[in-house]
């Protein structure tokens, strides 16, 4: 034989290279398709495919229960806080405004000259005898070994000249601030002190105090009481100029860890207990933040190779609707939550250690985690054939809900604006933009709707009439019509979907019927890593010759 021959012979024919590529390409596919089954599947058929436990879920389980139990926890401790402060406000209300009454603080106010000096004087006159009327354990503030004083400050334009009799006047509105310092123990008066008001260009009158007391309420549940901190600000305010002068009373509030304490009679809690098991949530939730984080990764990563293959192999493109399938919005939702409490535990150790004392900031990132913790348990629910249509009709709505919400919106907005500027003089509840919506959206749940045409006031015939065609208009609008019409929108949707369900699980999607031709069941064994005969484990050694050969 001539050696041209055995060249010849032994290179393979091009019908052979032709079906050993064939044979690539169709492995290459199948195995895609296996791996994006894999990712589909629900923890228990991922078990039965690979036998790798469901480390999410079991986290997922630890998280509802140990976030849970720490925002009880926290929640308790948050409301002896509030609690605390709200009634050491209304106890300030009580000791240093004369002749208060609860539930009065919207119509407090005063009309003569000599009763603004009466109040003042009373104010003082309370704050100099405090240890004599509380019953509560207040004390006055200090700066080193010296009582703080209260500070008295008047605003006031710097002159002025004004006769409505004759309609002139002149004024510079440049404005200057008078304060008058009043030590405690140290009875006193403006008269006394010549302190002489300028009503006719008087702005307002600050007094302002700080007033020391500890929160002994919190031994009740073990827990080593506050030292708290009232800044407390009573404003007279003239800013209207209209002969009534509106009189509020405020307090600021600064919390610290009390210097020196001893306790007796009861074992206070042991805060490293309670910071260690934050701790434990944080790394729980550092877990499962990676975890999910993975699983989000390789939805994309599998994304991109569907994608990769539709345009070569079928030379289309993937629509938007089956690319989103692959990001999981559970698992950014479990994300979202993951971070949120990783920050309020963060927020709840400052606070346990008095470095801060954000109660406000710490319960919203905490209530919040723990809200999307819980409603992350619906995805586990969707399993189930009868809980999932719930899952799939909100899902299949929400596109066409955003829009109709934005062209609701639009009509929503232009009545909020009408009955701010036409009845907002007329009417309480459309005094400001953000009482106007919240006075609108409960006429749309049907709430307060005898009581918002009756307190319309009448003093204008015109505005009286038009706020019944208002009235009238909104609530036809949007009870009967809009509110309808989104109800219909999510009724046709779980029409749909309950249609789709009882098709037998049609493919309806390209994606579906593409995962469809995958009839190999979750324990066959081809989905498993450590058999040569998977696809996983052909497509790692189809890699490693195609990277020996280049």
């Amino acid at each position: 034989m001539q050696p041209n021959d055995m060249d010849e012979s032994s290179v393979p024919p091009p019908l052979a290279n032709h079906q050993h590529q064939c044979v690539e390409d169709l492995n290459n596919v199948e195995c895609l398709r296996r791996k994006i089954k894999y990712y589909f599947m629900n923890p228990c058929e991922k078990y039965h495919a690979r036998g790798r436990k469901p480390w999410k879920l079991i986290i997922q389980i630890i998280k509802i229960a140990i976030i849970t139990i720490q925002l009880v926890s926290f929640g308790l401790s948050n409301q002896m806080v509030v609690t605390f402060k709200e009634e050491n406000l209304m106890t300030f209300k009580h000791l240093f405004l004369k002749d208060y009454a609860d539930g009065d603080m919207d119509m407090y106010a005063v009309y003569r000259q000599a009763d603004v000096y009466d109040h003042i004087d009373y104010i003082i006159e309370q704050y100099g005898v405090l240890h004599n009327i509380t019953v509560g354990n207040h004390e006055y503030g200090k700066n080193g070994t010296i009582y703080t004083p209260l500070l008295l400050c008047q605003e006031f334009y710097r002159n002025s000249t004004i006769f409505p009799g004759n309609d002139t006047f002149e004024i510079d509105a440049q404005v200057e601030t008078e304060c008058l310092k009043v030590y405690p123990m140290y009875r006193s008066s403006l008269r006394n002190a010549h302190f002489k008001l300028h009503f006719k260009r008087m702005l307002s009158v600050k007094i302002t105090f700080v007033l020391k007391a500890i929160n002994l309420q919190t031994m009740r549940h073990r827990e080593l009481p506050d030292c708290y901190n009232f800044a407390v600000i009573i404003t007279f305010n003239n800013h209207a100029h209209s002969g009534r002068i509106k009189v509020d009373l405020e307090n600021d509030v600064d919390i610290n860890e009390c210097r020196d304490w001893k306790v007796t009679g009861a074992s206070a809690r042991n805060i490293h207990l309670t910071v260690l098991f934050d701790c434990f949530i944080i790394i729980i939730c550092i877990t499962s933040l990676t975890l999910c984080t993975r699983s989000v990764i390789n939805g994309i990563r599998l994304q991109f190779d569907y994608t990769l293959y539709c345009r070569n192999h079928c030379s289309k493109e993937v629509p938007w609707s089956d690319k989103f399938e692959f990001v999981n919005g559970w698992y950014i939702l479990i994300i979202v939550n993951d971070i949120l409490t990783i920050v309020g535990s963060i927020l709840k150790i400052e606070i346990q250690t008095k470095v801060l004392t954000s109660y406000n900031v710490c319960s919203i990132f905490l209530g919040t985690g723990t809200m999307f913790v819980w409603i992350g348990v619906i995805r586990y629910l969707g399993y189930f054939r009868k809980y999932n249509i719930l899952i799939l009709t909100l899902r299949a709505a929400f596109p066409n809900v955003i829009r109709f919400i934005c062209c609701a919106g639009i009509i929503y907005l232009s009545y909020c604006l009408c009955g701010w500027i036409v009845l907002g003089p007329y009417h309480e509840k459309f005094r400001s933009l953000n009482t106007v919506s919240e006075c609108l959206f409960s006429l749309i749940n049907g709430d307060d709707m005898f009581t918002t045409f009756k307190n319309m006031a009448q003093k204008s015939s015109l505005v009286w009439i038009f706020s019944r065609v208002y009235l009238y208009s909104f609530v036809s609008l949007f009870i009967y019509m809009i509110l309808s019409l989104f109800i219909t929108i999510i009724t046709d949707t779980y029409d749909t979907i309950k249609q789709q369900q009882q098709q037998s699980g049609t493919p309806t999607s390209e994606l579906q019927k593409f995962l469809s031709l995958c009839k190999d069941l979750p324990n066959s064994g081809l989905y498993r890593l450590d058999e040569h005969n998977s696809c996983f484990a052909w497509c790692r050694e189809h890699q490693g010759r195609q990277t020996s050969e280049a």
